[in-house]
């Protein structure tokens, strides 16, 4: 369940927290299970998954099936499944917003992330929807 949101938090789309915690997160098998019965491939590809025997997978490797099997998942590998240090969805416009391409379907980390109701030190100040809006 996501913390309420405080009155007049609004992410102003600067990017910061997606270049920051946009990648190595750990993941849930709730995130898998649309992008699986979509063959999101273009996603799936970018997951690494931990199987219960210690097996590393591709997401592109996983069917409905396995499910069951995982220990454990990690957001975001290339392709060759080596583990990036940003977000592969992660997209800034020509006028500075930043976007997310896969926002619709995003993991549940990336959509419960929330620096204003978190009271993140690290993160608090530098956020700008969060600087003047103490909760």
């Amino acid at each position: 369940m996501s913390a309420p949101k405080t009155p007049g938090q609004d992410c102003l789309q600067c990017g910061r927290c997606c270049e920051r915690w946009g990648w190595g997160q750990k993941g849930i098998a709730e995130d898998l299970v649309p992008w699986l019965e979509s063959d999101r491939q273009d996603i799936l590809r970018h997951v690494t998954i931990y199987l219960a025997d210690g097996m590393k997978i591709s997401g592109a490797a996983l069917s409905i099936d396995d499910l069951p099997k995982i220990a454990r998942i990690r957001y975001w590998q290339d392709p060759d499944g080596k583990e990036l240090r940003y977000c592969p969805f992660f997209w800034r416009s020509d006028d500075g917003r930043s976007w997310c391409r896969i926002h619709d379907v995003k993991p549940r980390v990336c959509r419960e992330f929330t620096p204003w109701n978190w009271k993140n030190l690290e993160y608090y100040g530098s956020c700008p929807a969060c600087r003047d809006k103490a909760p």
